[in-house]
């Protein structure tokens, strides 16, 4: 069995929004894995402890930290976070896991009623499962996530294995296909008590600053706050340290897999 976890990037409203993209990242990885890749995160917290001060249990917050927000604020210079974010980014293809994010630009949503979060998790969960069916035809998966957006989660999962269509790569139409190798309901987890839901965040927060400039039509800026940090430019750095990881089978558009809806 696999085990998913799921974190986001943005807000999921529309046609009202604060975010002009939503960002839906996961990592996966097969249940004999999960304790030795436990066991590296822990050791990798603890270098982080003992290096920068930054305490074991101490939840990370991608964003929150780069741009020196509560409850980081004043306590690590712009060096010192931007070299954080880079060991972050060189621990994940440390572990036995693979990674699939999904990007929804709501300045190209065409309707009104277009729900942001059933898309993207739709997209999510289609492409682990047709990574499983290619490589291990009788493996499962679950869903671990922070408990904010688990019903909508839940609902849409749920109708994912009663009823699923697909776009053909070849033609305009689609055909049926239901997911079968998801189990269970989405499960809770606070992101507090979870590493593997922080690596997540962090995910879907690098893959955001990667959209703003490589995959929107027009460039969105980062910030001050993020630019006090890193330069553009960096966000394929960081890219292509956690390649290795990154499931690039789920987009043929994309070098790093990534998902990006609507076109």
């Amino acid at each position: 069995m696999f085990i998913s976890y799921f974190d986001e990037s943005g807000d999921d409203g529309y046609p009202v929004y604060s975010s002009e993209l939503f960002v839906l990242s996961c990592l996966y990885m097969h249940e004999t894995h999960w304790k030795e890749n436990l066991q590296i995160v822990q050791a990798f917290r603890r270098h982080l402890k003992i290096t920068f001060g930054f305490p074991v249990k101490e939840e990370f917050h991608s964003k929150e930290f780069v741009t020196d927000k509560n409850p980081y604020h004043g306590k690590y210079s712009a060096s010192v976070r931007r070299e954080i974010l880079f060991q972050f980014a060189h621990l994940i293809p440390t572990l036995n896991l693979k990674v699939i994010s999904v990007v929804i630009d709501k300045k190209n949503i065409g309707r009104p009623t277009y729900d942001v979060l059933k898309n993207a998790l739709t997209y999510a969960v289609q492409r682990i499962e047709n990574d499983l069916s290619q490589r291990l035809a009788a493996e499962r998966f679950l869903i671990i996530s922070d408990e904010g957006r688990l019903p909508k989660m839940r609902e849409t999962t749920r109708k994912l294995q009663k009823i699923n269509y697909i776009p053909s790569q070849f033609t305009r139409s689609s055909y049926r296909k239901e997911i079968q190798n998801l189990i269970e309901d989405p499960l809770p987890k606070d992101s507090k008590e979870s590493y593997f839901i922080q690596l997540t965040d962090l995910l879907a927060f690098i893959v955001s600053l990667y959209a703003k400039q490589n995959l929107c039509k027009e460039k969105i800026s980062w910030g001050k706050r993020i630019l006090n940090v890193i330069d553009y430019g960096d966000e394929i750095l960081l890219m292509e340290i956690m390649k290795s990881a990154l499931n690039i089978k789920a987009s043929k558009s994309n070098p790093y897999g990534i998902v990006y809806y609507p076109k």
